[in-house]
């Protein structure tokens, strides 16, 4: 991942998210958690929550500093 100031961080699964808009179960503003991360044949990157794939631009990475 790529911070506010362009620096390069690296996640580790589990991290926490926040979703944008509701999708699925989940609900706007509501905080989860990433179990995995992969890549569709389109080179789109997929969350994995509480079992379920989602598109990445769902969701704003919650970084605890």
């Amino acid at each position: 991942m790529v911070s506010y100031t362009n620096k390069l961080r690296c996640l580790v699964c589990p991290f926490k998210v926040k979703v944008i808009k509701p999708i699925g179960i989940l609900k706007q503003k509501q905080i989860v958690y990433v179990s995995e991360v992969k890549i569709t044949l389109e080179l789109v990157t997929i969350y994995v929550i509480k079992g379920f794939a989602y598109y990445y631009y769902h969701f704003d990475i919650i970084i605890d500093e």
